[in-house]
């Protein structure tokens, strides 16, 4: 018994912010802050529920099902509505899911924790599971901070995932190590504070560690690779991880430009809009690969089915 995504779905806010709005009244320019990080604007506005509902609802659309169709679901989020409950509970209330819910949270490499998740979910007897990844960074960030303000942004995207005779999930990778927690991480009422050096040079290392055991775990290699789709967090971070890994540009899904930094929203956004441009074809291998606070890695390759 395998799994294989049969929909995917995206949502953010209206609010565009673009860089001119932040060179207005930090000491910053669109020129920085796109010749460091790759991001030209980005969007502000929506709830973590809010946007996880309206993805969730164009996922399963997409996939030609129901929300009754739904048995379970898995919402990736660093940036819930509440401490209690999780944000999954009202998410599955607005969406009309049966089944669980559950929050789940690895920061930026959460959605690929949450696909590994939704795949264990259909091997233990779920027939579909609808998984979401939704942050509202902007609501904890710093405005007045150009070192991250200009980073982080609102989006969600979503996939369902539905059980199947082959599996599609061909191999996966997850870490953790604590030890790097004072590099990057957001206290309760407080801001993001970043090592941005320090998390580049451990980002990138993790990035290619990760994706490389997931292809050895598949039995492919990086011409195998037909599309990677990277968390996105610096597009000079993409860049060297592309770099060691051996796959071009041309071969990524990059949505940073439009979107920013948008946690565990970024990789199902970016793979949404892959799937509307027609980069993707059945039997494509898709290589996930993320990193986050924690700090956390995770990569996994999947056969596309569509």
């Amino acid at each position: 018994m395998g799994a294989r995504i049969i929909g995917v779905g995206q949502a953010v806010p209206d609010r565009v912010v673009t860089n001119a709005d932040f060179e207005a009244y930090l000491d910053t320019s669109d020129t920085w802050i796109t010749e460091r990080t790759g991001i030209r604007e980005r969007r502000f506005g929506g709830t973590t529920s809010s946007l996880a509902i309206e993805a969730g609802r164009r996922a399963i659309a997409d996939a030609g099902l129901t929300p009754g169709d739904i048995d379970f679901l898995v919402l990736s989020t660093t940036t819930p509505d509440q401490t209690v409950p999780a944000t999954s509970a009202e998410v599955s209330h607005q969406l009309g899911t049966r089944g669980g819910a559950m929050d789940l949270n690895a920061a930026c490499a959460g959605y690929v924790y949450a696909l590994v998740v939704a795949r264990g979910m259909i091997a233990s007897g779920a027939h579909r599971v609808l998984v979401i990844g939704s942050d509202t960074l902007s609501r904890i960030t710093d405005q007045n901070d150009r070192s991250t303000a200009v980073l982080f942004a609102d989006g969600a995207g979503a996939v369902v995932m539905e059980r199947a005779d082959e599996d599609d999930l061909l191999g996966w990778d997850l870490g953790v190590d604590g030890a790097a927690r004072p590099i990057l991480y957001c206290d309760h009422g407080g801001y993001m504070y970043m090592e941005g050096r320090e998390v580049f040079k451990r980002a990138v290392r993790v990035m290619v560690e990760s994706s490389e055991t997931a292809m050895k775990q598949a039995g492919v290699n990086a011409d195998d690779i037909a599309l990677l789709v990277p968390h996105q967090a610096n597009l000079r971070i993409i860049q060297a991880a592309n770099e060691r890994l051996g796959i071009s540009l041309d071969r990524t899904a990059v949505v940073l430009d439009r979107y920013g930094n948008t946690s565990s929203g970024s990789i199902p956004l970016a793979l949404a809009d892959a799937v509307a441009q027609g980069r993707l074809h059945p039997g494509d291998h898709v290589l996930f690969t993320g990193f986050g606070a924690g700090m956390t890695w995770a990569s996994a390759v999947w056969r596309w089915a569509r």
